[in-house]
């Protein structure tokens, strides 16, 4: 199980980088313009601590993936991991409506990928969360 926390750690890493092109490859200058200060504040803050919570994630599994896999403490903590992402997959399916993706080649192989990796990070910390100390 070890392996697979790594490699998720470093999926995890790479993806809160990502976070840093959102608002550039999002176009938010002018999708935001028309709200608020305090909305168009609130979703940039937002995204920079869950890039942040994504990069810890990831950094705890490459750098601590044996006391996450032995320790009743990294069972915890690969519980809460396992929350996260089942509630981040259940979202894909019933939060982001398919208007958004469906008839589009892109963002549907993205959905599908997407829809994969947040289930594979599911499978990986329920599993690690199971073992026995």
């Amino acid at each position: 199980m070890e392996l697979h926390l790594k490699i998720a750690g470093y999926i995890l890493v790479l993806l809160s980088l990502v976070h840093v092109f959102f608002p550039r490859y999002f176009n938010w200058k002018k999708e935001f313009a028309s709200i608020s200060l305090l909305s168009r504040q609130i979703m940039y803050v937002h995204t920079f601590f869950i890039g942040l919570m994504v990069l810890l994630m990831g950094m705890a599994c490459v750098y601590a993936a044996e006391d996450i896999v032995h320790t009743r403490l990294g069972h915890l903590l690969a519980l809460g991991f396992f929350i996260f992402w089942l509630c981040r997959l259940v979202f894909q399916f019933f939060v982001y409506s398919p208007v958004l993706w469906k008839g589009k080649r892109f963002e549907t192989i993205v959905h599908i990928v997407f829809c994969f990796l947040w289930g594979y990070f599911s499978v990986v910390f329920l599993l690690v969360s199971r073992v026995d100390v």
